[in-house]
């Protein structure tokens, strides 16, 4: 398992439309963990995280936010929304 792996595994996404379309297709943890290991990919979902390389805010990105929570309570994370 490594993170290189998750990084060619983004790359991927952003060069092949169909492989694109089929992770975001999947809706769960492991439908997408399911995916990465039929696809010959090796990494967990930890390694993904890292390997999205997110830059830092700036103040000014900062200041164009906004923050909140629903009256649920409801905080789960969609795996399909990886930004390819």
């Amino acid at each position: 398992m490594s993170v290189e792996s998750a990084k060619a595994f983004m790359e991927r996404g952003k060069t092949d439309k169909e492989f694109a379309a089929a992770v975001k297709e999947c809706k769960t943890e492991e439908a997408i963990m399911s995916f990465v290991t039929k696809t010959g990919f090796d990494f967990t979902l930890d390694e993904l995280n890292r390997a999205e390389d997110r830059e830092e805010l700036t103040e000014d990105d900062l200041s164009k936010v906004a923050g909140g929570f629903t009256k649920s309570g409801c905080s789960h994370r969609y795996w399909n929304g990886l930004d390819f």
